[in-house]
């Protein structure tokens, strides 16, 4: 068995604390590997809020009395003064991360993430971010550093959203399948943008017909492939203009473009000046700034 955690102000009773939107109390992991069983019950519950994430394996919550098999990619809230009855078997390899939480406005910054109120088991999807953010949870309130109550806060709405993102990328109205191929075409075009891809040569490789690819991308990112990678290019080239002294040639070739002509035309197409146009006034707008300073 594995167990490691962390208590605000290194005290393990449960609080109620309205001084603040949201207050991380308390934050933990269980790994169940040889004890055979681990079981939780808390009849009257606890004061402040608790959620609980299945990494792996599987859990067994009872709620009003009946069993529930939770598996991994969920999580599991309770409310203050609900019933918490719970148990973890070896047989399962369930690990789970968990943490307390309270504060004077906890139920709109939930309902802000769309994390529903009115149920118990939640889809949140398994990614390796959620552990990161567990375990940087209990690292903060095991050292206690600078800024760490605030950072308890940030990681956790970090939950909260990643937990409403894949809700929302749950519902039916785009597949599971659409959705893993189009984040996956998004990290290879931010990866590769400077390179010369073959949108018919990349759908193939994927497995996909051109048409299927082209279609389904547009509708999901409000841009074609070419359109998408474009943006990219430019991008990276205004902020190559703004904080290096490159010249247009060597910007030219860092974004993915050996004609130097072409790009100066293609910048000039998307921002309306060239790349040289758009560097003197720059230039003319920081000279402007320090004599007004």
């Amino acid at each position: 068995m594995y167990i490691n955690s962390g208590y605000l102000n290194n005290s393990r009773l449960p609080f109620k604390d309205k001084s603040k939107p949201l207050i991380v109390g308390s934050c933990g992991t269980y790994r169940l590997r040889t004890k055979e069983r681990l079981p939780t019950w808390r009849p009257r519950g606890r004061l402040d809020y608790q959620l609980l994430y299945v990494a792996s394996g599987k859990t067994v919550f009872y709620f009003n009395g009946e069993p529930k098999e939770v598996a991994a990619g969920h999580m599991i809230l309770f409310h203050p003064r609900q019933e918490q009855h719970y148990e973890y078997f070896a047989v399962d390899r369930p690990e789970v991360y968990w943490v307390h939480f309270t504060g004077s406005d906890v139920r709109n910054i939930l309902r802000h993430y769309d994390i529903p109120l009115d149920r118990n088991v939640i889809y949140s999807g398994s990614s390796a971010t959620y552990a990161y953010l567990f375990k940087e949870m209990i690292n903060e309130l095991q050292t206690c550093r600078t800024g760490y109550q605030e950072l308890l806060e940030m990681y956790l709405r970090q939950i909260f959203l990643l937990v409403q993102r894949s809700w929302e990328e749950r519902k039916p109205t785009v597949s599971s399948y659409l959705q893993e191929e189009i984040d996956y075409a998004r990290k290879y075009f931010n990866e590769h943008y400077n390179e010369d891809i073959s949108i018919e040569e990349y759908a193939q490789s994927r497995g996909m017909s051109v048409s299927w690819f082209l279609r389904n991308f547009k509708q999901m990112t409000m841009k074609s492939p070419m359109q998408y990678i474009l943006a990219i290019r430019i991008n990276n080239a205004v902020s190559l203009l703004e904080t290096t002294d490159y010249n247009v040639t060597e910007i030219s070739t860092i974004v993915g473009y050996e004609n130097p002509l072409y790009f100066s035309r293609i910048f000039k197409k998307q921002k309306g000046v060239s790349p040289s146009e758009y560097r003197k006034m720059l230039q003319g707008e920081a000279i402007a700034n320090s004599s007004n300073e």
